[in-house]
């Protein structure tokens, strides 16, 4: 994805920036041998930092189906990474410097994303725009100044263009067997179904127990729980 990245960033600089003109366009990095070495007006776009973009993850699987609207299998969403690039300029004379600049400046605050005609490779097949932003305050975590120590070289003007680029992650997880029967729900001693479902009766309540006919419990009749029997009939 990276070298797709870099061939549609070059795509979009030599069209929108530089019109036609003989100026180079390098992703090296500008070490001092590096510009010692530069007898041409070179456009450096110097790749030097890559990290996930968090705020933009998603976590849903999305589902793939088939003709009949049946879901085949599912696979993850697309990751976004943000790439940072360090833009400088190298010509003979600070002011061609500054023009230069100046135009790569205008071309990308035109440009909030790199056009679907200029994406490279395996970016130009996914349905997701490459994002651009130019120029704006780096992160408390990372400094341009940082940056320049590390190349050994000495600080000059520069732009910072960070490019949040969709990544396609090709794992592919296929999916259960569909559902074709209607769910069936059973309720105490009933089942309740779909089309052809048979219901069925609830079970009779228990009878109580049958008494001897020959007992006989005499007594109050007021007091509680005293059973009073007489031949034939039942008073409680």
């Amino acid at each position: 994805m990276i070298e797709d990245l870099d061939e549609s960033l070059r795509g979009l600089v030599r069209r929108e920036a530089l019109n036609g003109s003989d100026v180079e366009i390098s992703f090296d990095a500008p070490t001092k041998d590096w510009s010692a070495r530069r007898n041409t007006p070179t456009v450096d776009l110097y790749l030097y930092d890559i990290r996930e973009d968090m705020s933009r993850r998603e976590m849903a699987w999305e589902e793939v189906r088939d003709n009949a609207g049946r879901v085949t299998d599912r696979k993850p969403p697309a990751r976004r990474f943000k790439l940072s690039y360090l833009v400088t300029a190298w010509t003979q004379r600070a002011e061609d410097e500054h023009r230069l600049l100046s135009t790569l400046l205008s071309c990308f605050l035109s440009n909030e994303f790199i056009p679907p005609d200029l994406l490279a490779g395996s970016l130009a097949g996914i349905d997701l725009p490459v994002l651009m932003t130019i120029a704006l305050p780096p992160p408390a975590d990372r400094s341009l100044s940082d940056v320049w120590t590390a190349l050994g070289g000495e600080l000059k003007p520069s732009l910072d263009l960070v490019v949040t680029a969709p990544v396609v992650d090709t794992r592919v997880e296929e999916a259960g067997p569909p559902v074709l029967e209607t769910p069936r729900i059973r309720v105490g001693g009933e089942a309740a179904g779909g089309r052809g479902g048979k219901r069925r009766e609830a079970a009779p309540a228990p009878e109580p127990p049958a008494i001897p006919e020959e007992e006989r419990v005499s007594g109050a009749a007021d007091k509680p729980g005293r059973v009073i029997r007489l031949r034939g009939t039942t008073a409680r």
